[in-house]
């Protein structure tokens, strides 16, 4: 564990964690700078992510309107077809709502790291959780997405260089486990937040639809 204060903050104190490791990331560069270095992208792809959640709330209102416009017409065919569009967008913003939780517990869990054992039972589901929101928002919110590989990147090194210094193997089942966790529960908090943001589609609508899909 001194490896791990010796290569936390202080670069004066010797040649940083990166030097003495053969293939490191970053090479001479301390752990805590990367670890803020990684916060701040986070926090980055998270005011992305706000920005798009803003534009499909915008979205979201003005098909809703339409729907209830359409649905005052009797026109159920139009009601329909809004009603599929403001579906489809609902899941969009779901899955960009999760991310953003899951990139919430992300960022709290950096904050919270002090020692070596922190970092491997840390980076190692946080990486998972990239990896899987990576996918979800791949083609959705591009811009969002080459944060994401930034930050796996910067997070996939320390993990590295951790390991070597401390000798410890990466439990890849558990991490992943907690990442599905972690995951999950965002998940959960999305759905619940959609519900109570968001306004029910008119049931003449959504049953057009549902007939339609029957």
């Amino acid at each position: 564990m001194s490896h791990f204060s010796a290569n936390w903050d202080d670069k004066k104190k010797g040649p940083g964690l990166g030097v003495r490791l053969r293939g490191s990331v970053n090479q001479g560069t301390p752990l805590k700078p990367r670890l803020e270095q990684a916060n701040r992208e986070i926090q980055g792809v998270i005011g992305r992510l706000d920005s798009t959640m803003a534009k499909l709330r915008e979205k979201d209102t003005t098909l809703f309107n339409k729907i209830v416009a359409a649905t005052q017409k009797r026109d159920s065919a139009r009601a329909s077809v809004y009603a599929n569009e403001l579906g489809e967008l609902r899941k969009m913003n779901r899955m960009v709502t999760q991310s953003r939780l899951a990139l919430e517990q992300i960022n709290l869990r950096l904050n919270t790291i002090s020692d070596m054992g922190d970092i491997i039972t840390t980076l190692a589901p946080a990486t998972s959780i990239l990896s899987g929101m990576r996918q979800s928002l791949s083609g959705l919110v591009p811009e969002a997405e080459s944060g994401m590989s930034e930050i796996s990147s910067l997070l996939g090194g320390i993990l590295v260089d951790a390991g070597s210094v401390s000798g410890s193997s990466i439990d890849f089942g558990v991490a992943n486990e907690e990442a599905e966790s972690v995951l999950s529960e965002a998940a959960a908090v999305a759905e619940s937040r959609m519900e109570r943001t968001f306004p029910d589609i008119p049931v003449t609508a959504r049953q057009s639809t549902e007939m339609e899909e029957a």
